[in-house]
């Protein structure tokens, strides 16, 4: 007799579209309980479209679902979805990652690496400039 090896439950990104209307990206492990198929949301949010300052580029602002649940893991009834779909878009993936990275921080200053460009001082700099726009104007 051999034993069948269970299938591993692979939790993915997704879009699930609910009966409420409601639009939510999140990671998602299904299960099953008494004959109910559950979900198990990890971090569900919403991504809203956004124009920053009327010059017409548009920008997605990302906010939790629940605005006031401590936990991270959410349980959602099948029975109040209509319809969900893995999400593969490297972009949207990229967005939701970067939210979940930066959603506890506590202040919104970046760590300063060298990948991010040449570090100097102030009086250093403003020579450069100073250098490079005297340059210009000859």
């Amino acid at each position: 007799m051999t034993k069948k090896k269970k299938e591993e439950k692979q939790d993915f990104l997704a879009v699930i579209k609910l009966v409420s209307g409601e639009e939510i990206i999140s990671t998602v492990t299904s299960c099953e309980e008494n004959d109910r198929v559950l979900l198990l949301l990890d971090s569900p949010v919403m991504f809203e479209s956004v124009m920053i300052r009327n010059n017409g580029v548009g920008a997605i602002k990302v906010i939790p679902w629940v605005q006031a649940a401590t936990d991270t893991i959410l349980i959602l009834d099948m029975d109040k979805v209509i319809t969900m779909s893995e999400i593969f878009d490297k972009e949207v993936i990229r967005i939701y990652n970067r939210y979940m990275v930066d959603k506890d921080r506590e202040t919104n200053e970046s760590m300063v690496t060298k990948d991010m460009g040449y570090l100097s001082t102030v009086t250093d700099a403003r020579i450069f400039l100073e250098k490079l726009y005297k340059k210009k104007n000859q």
